[in-house]
This record gives C-alpha cells, sequence and structure tokens, in this order.
C-alpha cells in the first residue's frame, strides 16, 4: 500500500514542494523516515502513531517507510506532522485517495490528536499556488495568514478527527469552505483597523529643522541620522515617522507578511501587516540576531524591518562590527547567507533611522557642560565608521529646547507656544511626494532610484551644477555621496511639486548632508 502527500519545506523566503510518500507493508513491525530530515522531523514518527491512536485510528502491526522527497533539501521544522498523518490514513485506505490529490498539508500534531500551528504557511500556499495546486489543508490558527493569497481554498483544521472527515469523504466541506471565506473577511477588516492610540509629531515642540529632515526621509524612503544631547527629542521624532510613511501595497504588504510568517511571528489574529514594520534592537543584539543566520537560517532584525524603518538608538552603543554588517544590506536591500546547506537570500530595503549623542556625556559642542576629552570624543564617533556613513542620506541636529518651547502659553508674560504641525498634515505632502514618484515610473522611492534612472530624474540646471561642484570639491564627496545628494534634491523638489530640481532644493539637499560637519568630516 503506496500513497503520496503534498507538504512544503521552507528554503530561505521560498518555499518549496515536497512529496510525502508513504509505504506500509508486510515485515518486522517498525517505523522509518528518510530523506535528509532535522531532529525535530525524525521524532514526528512518534507524535503521529500516538495522535492517529487517540484519533481512533491503531496501526498494524507492519513496517512503515516515510521518504521526504527531494532528499537533497533538508527539511526541519514541525509542520510535516500532518501530511505525514495523512499519508499513512490514506495508505490505509481510511482517507480516499481522489479527495487527497492535489492537496497541500500542513500541520503540527500533539498526543492527542491536535492540529498546532507552523511557521511559514504564507509561502508555502504561495508555492502550492504557483504548482497548480487549488487547496490547502493547514492548522487553523493559519487559515487567515492562508487566505492572503488569491484564488486559493484554504482549509483550517483543528483536529485529526475534522481532517479525517474532510478527507475521508464525510466531513461538510461547504461549512469548511464559508469557514475559509469567513477568515478572509476577518482579514479584511482587521486589516482595515486603526491603531487607537498612535504618536503624533504634533506632540513633539519645536524641532522644526529634525521635523524637516523626517518629512524628506519619509517622502523618498532616504536614510537619517540624528544627532544632538539627551532628551532633545530624537527618540520622539523618530518613532512618529512610521506614521508619515504611505501604505504597504498589496505587493509589499504579502512581501513582508511572509517574512513574518517564516519567523513564526504571525498568528491568526494578526495573519498579516497592513502597516509598515518598525523595528529598535537594544544595543547588545548580535550580528547574526542583526543580519539573520544561525545553524539554519533564519530572516534576522534587517529582513523584519523590510519596507519598513530600522530604528538604531544610541547608535555608537552598538558594536563596531554589528553596525559594518549594515553595509551590505543597505547598499543591496538584501541580506545573502552562505551555508553548507546552501544559499539563502532575505529582502532588506529598509529606512535606517539613527540617533547619537555627540559625545559619551551628550553635551559636546558646549563646553560648558561637556566633560569629556576630544580623544573620547573622537574614539566614540568614530564607532560609526566611514562607509556607514557614506550610506546616510541625511543628517539632521537636535539641539537641545529652550524654556520657551517646552512651556505652556497662559502663564504671565508668557508667549504663547505655536501650534504644532500634526502627522496627518506632514503625511498629506509625503503622500503627494509620493505619486509624483509613482507616476514618475522610476520603481520605489527616489532612495532606490538606479546611477541610470538618477541621470535622468535629477538633472541640474546650469546654477545647480555650479553649487554641486562647489560643494563637491570643499567637501570631498564620493560618487556614492554625489547620487544620494541628488536623490534627495529630487525628494525635496517633489514635496513643492515642481519638475525640475532648482537651487533651493539642491541647496537644502546639500545642507542636509552637511549638518554632520561639526562632528566628522564626511
Amino acid at each position: 500500500m503506496f500513497s503520496v502527500v503534498l507538504t512544503a519545506a521552507i528554503c530561505g523566503m521560498r518555499a518549496v514542494m515536497v512529496r510525502v510518500e508513504v509505504d506500509v507493508s508486510q515485515g518486522l513491525p517498525g517505523f522509518l523516515m528518510v530523506g535528509y530530515l532535522g531532529s525535530e522531523v525524525k521524532e514526528a514518527g512518534e507524535r503521529v502513531r500516538v495522535a492517529l491512536k487517540n484519533a481512533g485510528i491503531s496501526l498494524p502491526p507492519m513496517r512503515i517507510t516515510v521518504n521526504l522527497s527531494p532528499a537533497d533539501i533538508r527539511k526541519s521544522g514541525t509542520g510535516y506532522d500532518l501530511p505525514v498523518a495523512v499519508g499513512i490514513l490514506q495508505a490505509l485506505g481510511h482517507v480516499e485517495e481522489r479527495l487527497a490529490t492535489d492537496v497541500m498539508v500542513a500541520g503540527e500534531l500533539s498526543l492527542d490528536g491536535k492540529v498546532k500551528e507552523v511557521k511559514g504557511v504564507l509561502p508555502m500556499v504561495k508555492t502550492a499556488r504557483e504548482q497548480g495546486i487549488r487547496r490547502c489543508i493547514v492548522p487553523w490558527e493559519n487559515e487567515n495568514e492562508g487566505a492572503l493569497i488569491p484564488d486559493m481554498e484554504v482549509i483550517g483544521v483543528s483536529s485529526l478527527e475534522e481532517v479525517i472527515g474532510l478527507l475521508g469523504g464525510k466531513g461538510d466541506r461547504e461549512r469548511r469552505c464559508g469557514k475559509a471565506e469567513g477568515g478572509k473577511k476577518e482579514r479584511g477588516a482587521a486589516g482595515n483597523r486603526k491603531a487607537e492610540s498612535e504618536p503624533d509629531f504634533s506632540e513633539v515642540n519645536g524641532q522644526s529643522a529634525a521635523k524637516r529632515a523626517a518629512e524628506i526621509a519619509a517622502a523618498g524612503f532616504h536614510n537619517l541620522l540624528l544627532i544632538g544631547p539627551p532628551g532633545a527629542g530624537k527618540t520622539m521624532i523618530a518613532k512618529r515617522m512610521i506614521g508619515i510613511l504611505p501604505e504597504l501595497t498589496e505587493e509589499e504588504r504579502l512581501e513582508v507578511s511572509s517574512v513574518y510568517s517564516i519567523s513564526g511571528l504571525l498568528n491568526r489574529d494578526n495573519s498579516f501587516l497592513a502597516k509598515r514594520p518598525f523595528l529598535s534592537p537594544h544595543h547588545a543584539i548580535t550580528v547574526q540576531a542583526l543580519s539573520g543566520g544561525g545553524t539554519y537560517p533564519k530572516p534576522g532584525m534587517v529582513s523584519l524591518a523590510h519596507k519598513g524603518i530600522l530604528f538604531m538608538d544610541e547608535m555608537p552603543e552598538f558594536g563596531v562590527h554589528v553596525l559594518d554588517a549594515l553595509r551590505q544590506p543597505l547598499e543591496e536591500k538584501k541580506i545573502q547567507i552562505a551555508r553548507t546547506g546552501g544559499n539563502y537570500e532575505y529582502p532588506a530595503d529598509f529606512m535606517l533611522v539613527g540617533a547619537m549623542n555627540p559625545c559619551p556625556c551628550g553635551y559636546y559642542p558646549d563646553l560648558t557642560r561637556c566633560r569629556c576629552t576630544q580623544s573620547a570624543i573622537r574614539r566614540y564617533q568614530s564607532r560609526l565608521s566611514g562607509p556607514v556613513l557614506d550610506r546616510i542620506d541625511i543628517c539632521a541636529e537636535v539641539p537641545a529646547l529652550a524654556m520657551e518651547e517646552l512651556a505652556g502659553g497662559s502663564g504671565k508674560g508668557r508667549k504663547r507656544r505655536k501650534k504644532e504641525e500634526t502627522s496627518a498634515a506632514i503625511r498629506e505632502r509625503v503622500l503627494l511626494a509620493r505619486e509624483i514618484q509613482e507616476k514618475r515610473g522610476a520603481g520605489s522611492f527616489n532612495a532606490a532610484l538606479t546611477p541610470e534612472e538618477t541621470g535622468q530624474f535629477c538633472r541640474l540646471d546650469a546654477e545647480g551644477e555650479r553649487l554641486m561642484e562647489k560643494a563637491f570639491r570643499k567637501m570631498k564627496f564620493s560618487a556614492r555621496t554625489y547620487y544620494r545628494i541628488l536623490r534627495v534634491a529630487r525628494t525635496v523638489a517633489d514635496l513643492e511639486g515642481a519638475g525640475e530640481i532648482g537651487k533651493a532644493h539642491l541647496a537644502e539637499a546639500i545642507s542636509c548632508r552637511m549638518a554632520g560637519n561639526g562632528y566628522w568630516d564626511w
């Protein structure tokens, strides 16, 4: 008695279809699994045997051999339990072969026969659809996640008994299909819900220059570095930037959700990412946790921040090797990991937002308060290497606030504080700039323009050329810096709705780059 059930294995960001081949034959009783298996997959035999027993299916004293093909791909995780159980049931005649044909199955089994959630269901279902499969059986907790893929019937099950009823021809298929459709509706409703309390730029007093830098960075998806003394508002500004970024497109939402699915960070109540991610790792993070990898590779922080913001607070406190690990993903927008089992590639198209004090005590260049020696200041600032700084488009100073900017406006002799601009008002300008970029047809944001596209869309007039040449010679810009300044200037022009880059737009872009000159020689 032989049977075949389809499932999928996660290899980096993609899923590979796997054939679960089960043979039940006469011979010395035993349960053997082969096919380049991880330790948790090898243990599936005992989980499946006990789960079947508790579901009312006793295995006969026969030899059961299970092969997971192709055998040159390593299988890890617990998602193979359910397809192995279905394969055995089909070989024993408890499941109709016609109902199990062209069906992708994935799920973990507990000893009592319950089906538990697994990682990576979203890319599994996506690959199944690409292979022409139109029906997937997944854990109930992963049903809404799989329902993100259109033109696919995704059925969530919570127990082995449900699977037996469904594939044994006794299940209420219409009810289950309705439940899957309900999951899609629930997903859509959840995606439309807004956060009740979201940080707003109106809560940030003063700091008009830093807010302007944040607006330009959000409009063009440019990397941003905020420098200033403790308590000036660097972290407040960074955390509010996510509220002025454009919404994810459907394609981006699926791509980002796939990363979180593989990482096991999705559940039934949060089956997809409706908003751009915002991640703020602790400065004690390791290179592996940031970039991804491990013995069995998985996405790191740079991939989890894909299409969103990676905020590194107190940036010089991060390890030098950790910061230097950002160099490739900032340039390539992806992270590549090589292991003996194969090469893995994860997306890493994020906006880097850094915040730092200018010195260990935080008050340089105010020499009346700074207690640091010049060597300590240089050592502290040098933790950000030249190659990392060269990949930062905008640098903004966040100075200490005066009392008048913080106090309310009703006291005697006190000036009334002006009303701060809201995130909604800033976001409106960002969205208009984003529409201009989309109509231009140059792909994503301005920060992603290629050198050829930069030459096409970021042309300067004669006056702008002279200004750029003067700044280039004086500041000794690199070729990378030259193109980044042009892209920032293009974003500034887009925010004003200008078709061409003017001298004022270029001057503002250069000033955004030169704001750090008091600390480094860019």
